[in-house]
């Protein structure tokens, strides 16, 4: 999914919009969530993060290819 395409267009994400570790999930109603992959092997992050998220220990940016893949 493209950022523009991503969830809550009119939401700011803060960082999950950029992050590597950032998924987003569609729910069967529709809605558009991101999950933290961090959240799988390290208990101090959400699974789904309150956003906007404008501080993050463990953020790095994703590559301009996986953004477009999203």
């Amino acid at each position: 999914m493209a950022p523009a395409e991503k969830p809550g267009a009119g939401v700011e994400a803060g960082l999950c919009s950029s992050c590597e570790y950032s998924r987003v999930v569609e729910s069967a109603r529709g809605s558009s969530f991101y999950l933290c992959r961090l959240s799988e092997t390290d208990e101090r992050y959400r699974r789904y993060p309150q956003l906007p998220v404008v501080e993050c220990s463990r953020y790095s940016e994703a590559s301009k290819a996986d953004l477009g893949h999203r």
